[in-house]
């Protein structure tokens, strides 16, 4: 194989991890609906969820397995993470937990919105679409930060039709979102954009 077709299949697994990745993120954006239906069951579930996760990683590093979840870690697992533990399911959880916990409504919903798919989409679109690198980013891409920018604003105008509020809030979640965090952007994001719609509302 050619180092032109080694690239190429490097390059196409790289992507199909990150799609997987980011998958998850956008799922956490069902949250703010089920946390509407019942606050209390929803962290629940994102706690137990958090429990289970723990536990399969830590069966993973001891070299067992725990059905399903340990085959979805390992597929959505970037290289640098193949051989630690994947913090990012962690933090992600713990993100979306800690806004219910720590911000009303509407709020705490605009946090989550900000991480599912403003964090989610601008990977997405980095990876598949991006051309022009930020500096000081570690490698983040203008066209994501458009895309992490046009996400958040959309769910901050959803929730409130107020203009300079969603452009304000999407402005101060794309600045977040470019921070070089790694994991912890999954908790950085919400919180801080949450904790920016919440002042700015006030």
């Amino acid at each position: 194989m050619t180092t032109v077709a080694v690239r190429a299949v490097s390059r196409t697994q790289e992507i199909q991890t990150e799609l997987l990745r980011k998958a998850i993120h956008l799922m956490v954006g069902a949250t703010p609906l089920l946390a509407s239906i019942s606050l209390p069951v929803t962290e629940g579930l994102l706690i137990a969820g958090l429990m289970v996760y723990t536990l399969a990683e830590s069966f993973r590093l001891e070299g067992r397995d725990l059905p399903v979840i340990t085959h979805l870690t390992r597929a959505a697992s970037r290289n640098r993470d193949r051989h630690r533990a994947v913090l990012g399911p962690i933090t992600l959880g713990l993100g979306a937990l800690l806004c219910l916990m720590l911000y009303p409504e509407p709020a705490a919903s605009v946090g989550i919105y900000a991480l599912a798919f403003g964090d989610g989409l601008s990977s997405v679109v980095g990876k598949l679409f991006g051309r022009v690198k930020l500096p000081f980013t570690g490698g983040k891409t203008l066209e994501g930060s458009l895309a992490a920018f046009v996400a958040i604003f959309w769910a901050a105008w959803w929730i409130d039709h107020d203009l300079v509020l969603a452009l304000t809030v999407a402005g101060i979640g794309t600045l977040l979102e470019a921070f070089p965090l790694e994991d912890l952007d999954n908790l950085v994001i919400p919180l801080g954009t949450a904790l920016a719609y919440s002042i700015l509302i006030s």
